[in-house]
């Protein structure tokens, strides 16, 4: 078979099984890519995701992901949703997470129809071929751009016209070598809406982020105590921010995602609720969604860090009882929080009580920050 019948084979297999958007490139990075890369890791913005130096290597080089690779497929699939994330940002009651995380792992959804993709491929046109989603070693934004999916906007996420900035991007290596047209295309021009709404200013500079001070990184990948400077700056947000995507002009384009397993089913429920949980029941919420893998600790720390933003003084009750937590760091951040609700007298009392039976050092250090 000729390789243009069988790339325009591949490409309706792909819609087939329900993907958006599909791309060819070759599996080259370029030199200034390759450098550009490496200041981010030795600026040390990428924070404590010291995986992305261990697989810096086979990043830069995806033959080191597997060596027959010969051709890069690039595929997108849209999870745009129904209302601008921007609107749950008014709400600060409310746990606000990130549109990905709204139902099922994309992961998982992504993984099952790749499987189908990579079972067709070898057995009915017997081609070998490796899949890799979003958690591989793979500069997925990079190669998506060049295989002009889209652009990498200067939120550092890829934009594509049709889809806005909404696509979750996953690869598949092909060892055979399939026509390409590399396009480095960039229509952000003038616009730096996304920069300017960062609330931790992550975004200082275009096409670069600095991911210590980005709320997704913060709520989800950080593990420590979340610096006492970004706090009232996260608002509500309790796994994820949308901010810099959402307010992209592109998303005009975007249709709301035909995928089931990615419409919204009640995550984004009222801070009480989520003060509620203990540990089985966070389990038993999320089992089937993203937000499980950062663990209880995480997510209740980041509940409890929305809830001091909340105003709500009835949230009051719900966070002292974590002060019983394991978890220094639960214990630091419940006393931020309550702080921020309520008054001198109920501070003083709450102080002489916690300095009765708190002996570790870094919430003590909260105490003494938060007086």
């Amino acid at each position: 078979m000729k390789m243009k019948d069988l790339k325009k084979k591949i490409i309706k297999k792909i819609h087939a099984i329900g993907f958006d958007v599909v791309g060819f490139t070759k599996p080259n990075v370029d030199e200034i890519t390759k450098k550009k890369y490496l200041e981010f890791l030795n600026k040390n913005q990428h924070g404590e995701m010291r995986w992305l130096e261990r697989h810096y290597e086979k990043k830069i080089d995806p033959k080191k992901m597997w060596n027959k690779v010969k051709t890069v497929v690039v595929i997108g699939h849209n999870y745009a949703p129904k209302d601008n994330p921007l609107k749950l940002n008014n709400f600060d009651n409310l746990a606000n997470i990130s549109v990905y995380a709204q139902n099922e792992d994309y992961h998982d959804v992504i993984k099952k129809k790749l499987d189908k993709l990579q079972c067709w491929l070898l057995n009915d046109k017997g081609v070998e071929s490796k899949i890799f989603v979003d958690s591989s070693p793979v500069l997925e934004k990079y190669f998506a751009q060049k295989s002009n999916i889209g652009w990498q906007g200067k939120h550092t996420n890829i934009v594509s016209k049709k889809y806005g900035s909404w696509l979750f991007l996953s690869e598949i290596f092909l060892p055979i070598k399939i026509e390409t047209k590399d396009i480095f295309e960039d229509s952000c021009g003038s616009c730096n809406q996304c920069r300017e709404i960062c609330p931790t200013n992550a975004l200082s500079n275009s096409y670069s982020i600095d991911a210590r001070k980005c709320i997704s990184y913060l709520t989800i990948e950080y593990k420590g105590p979340i610096p006492l400077s970004l706090r009232k700056k996260i608002g509500n947000k309790v796994y994820g921010c949308d901010d810099c995507l959402s307010i992209c002009p592109w998303n005009k384009f975007a249709s709301e995602s035909d995928e089931k397993k990615y419409k919204s089913i009640g995550k984004n429920m009222d801070l009480e609720f989520y003060l509620k949980f203990d540990e089985q029941k966070f389990n038993l919420f999320f089992q089937n969604s993203p937000i499980k893998r950062i663990g209880w600790t995480r997510f209740l720390r980041n509940i409890i860090i929305a809830s001091g933003n909340s105003n709500n003084k009835n949230l009051f009750g719900h966070i002292f009882k974590h002060f019983n937590n394991q978890s220094s760091i639960i214990r630091g951040i419940c006393i931020w929080a309550i702080f921020q609700l309520v008054d001198e007298n109920i501070k003083n009392k709450l102080k002489k009580q916690i300095l009765s039976f708190e002996k570790n050092k870094y919430v003590l250090y909260e105490l003494k920050m938060a007086s």
